[in-house]
């Protein structure tokens, strides 16, 4: 009898290591895609700090396009105030797809602002704006490599949630599916159309 008790009594505390260790395993791996996104987070910050001096300097050249620059302004504050309550919380699917919507609105008014800088010579020659554009180039290449880490780690997430007998549990304990960042605009999955006439 006493070695039945034994037996149940291990079977019991091997079960309740096992659910531990599982339980661990998925905190490990979520800590590490909410890293992730605050790796993407530094940079979009960084982004939205230099638009600001972007738009300034474009002022002074562009005195009739002030639409256009209202636009990058209140694009620019949308996908800021987007990216602080994804950052809060990067699991959450409605805050991560207000980010990328965000983030989609704000690239179409910078493609817009390049647009119509484009007609204005002097502005695309004044060294600050060139420092500027070459700066916001640089961070929307390490933005592009912090999504793509971030997309990762949420991949391994994941698929370590939804294997057995981690699938079992999670739901359990409130691990949900992590959200993919995902190109919403359909701009920017469109490759540029080239045309030699």
């Amino acid at each position: 009898m006493a070695t039945s008790v034994l037996v149940v009594l291990g079977f019991i505390l091997f079960l309740a290591f096992y659910i531990v260790m599982i339980y661990n395993r998925l905190v490990k791996f979520k800590n590490r895609f909410k890293n992730a996104f605050s790796q993407i987070d530094v940079q979009l910050k960084r982004r939205y700090d230099l638009i600001p001096n972007l738009v300034e300097t474009a002022k002074a050249y562009l005195k009739h396009e002030n639409e256009t620059l209202t636009k990058v302004t209140e694009a620019r504050n949308q996908a800021l105030a987007a990216t602080k309550a994804a950052a809060s919380n990067p699991g959450d699917a409605s805050a991560m797809k207000s980010l990328m919507g965000a983030e989609a609105a704000l690239g179409g008014a910078l493609l817009s602002l390049n647009a119509v800088m484009e007609a204005y010579p002097d502005l695309k020659a004044d060294q600050t704006m060139m420092q500027l554009s070459e700066e916001l180039t640089t961070t929307e290449n390490k933005v592009s490599f912090a999504r793509q880490a971030f997309n990762d780690e949420v991949m391994v997430y994941n698929t370590q949630r939804e294997t057995f007998p981690d699938v079992m549990l999670a739901p359990m304990f409130g691990f949900a599916e992590a959200t993919l960042w995902r190109i919403e605009a359909v701009e920017e999955k469109q490759a540029p159309k080239v045309s030699f006439q």
